[in-house]
């Protein structure tokens, strides 16, 4: 640690995100779409005007939130866009949950939220799964003092999500702080809770162009509120970054936006692959948790998570192993193509012959 650091920076521990490998390996690791954007981001590329670069982008990014808001079904002001969803759940940490009583927060979830909580110095309140690996939504609500509610849905790294009735069931009881649902995984069979952000003033919904969208390299990200959440995280905003979102981003936002059949006949071809491999895992002798995201998590009841990851590592296979007490003995497997998913098992069935 250097010397120059400042005190909460020596107390940081930073988020540890999934290898990215430079050889040539089948990449199973960081939940990434395995089928290119839609063909308009492709045009839009082309046909960008690269003097464009030489001015500052929309501060407000109006046009991407347009496009965004009928997407959604909601208003352009019910909107916010920012630098890939952890920008955003960044800035909604210390917009909404900067409080003296705890945030509310499941123990298995989405691994940044603790980094944040760190960060901002924030307590967290964590609360264990169900016996069935599911967030359970009762402990998150039971606290009547509290600084806010935060999880994913479909949850990472489980994949479990939980119905729209439930997530209503949990917005009636928290009326007091804000409820942050993060959906980066929602389209691969999950419901949306945005059809209730005009119900509930306190619901914030998060979400990705990452995953669905096939956009991880470009950095986009998007929250869904009330007026008033959504002003919150802009005066935020405005008083670290004025111009999170560049226009080339934008443009290729709303290009991808534009395509929902590319987008329905990508998400159809992952959801359809992640039940064929859930089905094949299983005649391996896998446990595999259901999962409604683009990953499933998945342990053999003979074999140790770290020797499974190493076995395929050899194989040049790459999976992500959470080497945590909870998680230790479960690989987190990305959807990939169905050659990819091919190669996986065959490399499986070798190693667990």
């Amino acid at each position: 640690m250097s010397q120059y650091w400042s005190p909460a920076v020596r107390e940081l521990t930073p988020y540890v995100p999934g290898e990215q490998p430079r050889e040539q390996l089948v990449k199973l690791n960081t939940n990434e779409n395995p089928y290119p954007p839609a063909p308009g981001v492709g045009e839009a590329l082309r046909h960008y005007a690269t003097d464009h670069l030489r001015l500052y982008p929309d501060p407000t990014s109006a046009d991407l939130r347009e496009a965004l808001a009928e997407n959604l079904q909601v208003t352009s002001s019910q909107v916010f866009v920012g630098n890939g969803s952890d920008e955003v759940l960044a800035l909604a940490f210390q917009a909404f949950f900067c409080h003296q009583a705890p945030l509310d927060v499941p123990a298995i979830t989405y691994s940044f939220y603790p980094v944040y909580a760190n960060l901002y110095r924030i307590e967290l309140r964590k609360h264990p799964l169900t016996a069935n690996w599911e967030v359970d939504i009762d402990a998150l609500a039971a606290n009547t003092e509290r600084g806010g509610v935060i999880f994913a849905n479909p949850n990472a790294p489980t994949g479990h999500a939980h119905s729209l009735e439930t997530i209503e069931a949990l917005l009636k009881r928290v009326t007091d702080r804000v409820v942050l649902i993060d959906e980066a995984y929602v389209d691969f069979g999950a419901e949306s809770a945005v059809t209730l952000v005009n119900r509930y003033p306190n619901l914030l919904v998060t979400g990705t162009f990452s995953k669905s969208r096939s956009l991880a390299g470009l950095r986009l990200g998007y929250a869904a509120g009330s007026e008033a959440l959504i002003d919150g995280l802009e005066r935020v905003k405005d008083s670290f970054n004025s111009f999170p979102v560049d226009s080339l981003a934008s443009v290729v936002g709303i290009a991808a936006l534009q395509d929902t059949e590319h987008f329905e006949t990508c998400r159809e071809y992952v959801i359809t692959t992640r039940e064929r491999t859930r089905q094949r895992l299983e005649a391996l002798g896998f446990e595999v948790l259901p999962s409604k995201a683009n990953f499933v998590l998945t342990q053999h009841p003979s074999f140790a998570g770290a020797q499974l990851y190493a076995g395929l590592r050899e194989r040049g296979i790459l999976v992500r192993h959470f080497n945590t007490p909870e998680l230790n003995n479960f690989l987190r497997i990305t959807i990939g193509t169905d050659d990819e998913m091919d190669s996986l098992i065959e490399a499986l069935q070798t190693i667990c012959a």
